[in-house]
C-alpha cells in the first residue's frame, strides 16, 4: 500500500507542478517531502491526495482494509504541515527515510 500511495502522490504532484522528493510511512501515518510551488494551497493539495489515494487503495486493497476500518474512511482529517525553508534536503529526507515502514 505504501508503494502505491507514494506512486499516486507523486502523480498529484506532478499535476500540481510540484514533486514528491521522500516518502516513507508507518503503520499509522505516512510522511512526505513535498515541493510545491508557492501559488497552491498546502490545504487543497493535501485534501485532493488524501481523496484520491483513499478512493484507491479502498477499491484496491478492501478485503485488508476492512480488517481495520469500521467505516470508508481511510485517513483522519488532520494532518500536520511543517515548512523548512532553511534546513538541508538530505536532513529532512534522511529523517522521513530512518521512519519504520508497516511490515
Amino acid at each position: 500500500m505504501l508503494d502505491m500511495i507514494a506512486a499516486l502522490a507523486r502523480e498529484r504532484a506532478q499535476a500540481w507542478d510540484g514533486a514528491i522528493i521522500e516518502v516513507n510511512g508507518e503503520a499509522d501515518h505516512v510522511h512526505f517531502l513535498v515541493d510545491l510551488p508557492p501559488h497552491h494551497a498546502v490545504s487543497e493539495f493535501v485534501n485532493a491526495l488524501k481523496t484520491n489515494t483513499s478512493r484507491l487503495l479502498r477499491r484496491d486493497f478492501r478485503a485488508d482494509l476492512d480488517r481495520f476500518y469500521r467505516s470508508p474512511v481511510l485517513w483522519s482529517r488532520s494532518y500536520c504541515v511543517i515548512s523548512v525553508g532553511g534546513a538541508p534536503l538530505d536532513v529532512l529526507k534522511a529523517y522521513i527515510q530512518q521512519q519504520d515502514a508497516p511490515i
